[in-house]
């Protein structure tokens, strides 16, 4: 039976995301320009959702996968296995940068949608070491499935002994 998969680091978020949430979304109204109104009500109503939201991350590197969630009203969680990953990429903009944010965006083999990241984690701690990491980790898995372990080679090898040995006793009986 497969080892069960533990945790190796828990990625801890940047309070700053919260401001940054709620100044996108005061930008997204304002540029929409019929909901310039709603400006104030975003400031008064949003904090508290906000908040919700960022009590809610979490993001946890485990021996076989990436394990990410979020949400308050609308709940996402989501399994990335380590071997799956493609590439981990930084974005940052100039409302990320004036909140000292970064995006880490994860791409996976056999995306839906070309070119679409399958994970994006907003204000990680630390998003260079969280990178490193998880490339690090999924080395360590690649490298497992690639080559088998010597105890399964061995068990391998010795079955396709007894293949070998009960073809010779057929093709013996059969020649006779």
């Amino acid at each position: 039976m497969a080892e069960q998969a533990r945790t190796l680091l828990e990625a801890d978020f940047n309070p700053k995301i919260k401001a940054y949430l709620l100044w996108y979304g005061a930008f997204i109204l304002f540029i929409s320009l019929i909901t310039i109104p709603a400006i104030p009500f975003w400031f008064i109503i949003a904090p508290f959702f906000v908040n919700k939201y960022f009590d809610r991350l979490h993001c946890e590197l485990t021996t076989r996968s990436l394990k990410f969630s979020k949400g308050y009203i609308f709940k996402t969680e989501k399994t990335i296995p380590l071997d799956k990953i493609q590439d981990l990429t930084f974005k940052e903009g100039p409302l990320l940068k004036a909140f000292g944010l970064s995006i880490l965006r994860i791409e996976t083999a056999g995306n839906s949608a070309a070119g679409s990241p399958d994970l994006t984690l907003i204000g990680i701690v630390n998003a260079a070491d969280f990178r490193n990491k998880v490339f690090d980790q999924r080395d360590i898995v690649t490298e497992n499935i690639s080559s088998p372990a010597p105890n399964d080679s061995e068990n391998m090898l010795s079955v396709l002994k007894e293949i070998r040995d009960s073809l010779k006793k057929i093709e013996d009986k059969s020649s006779v």
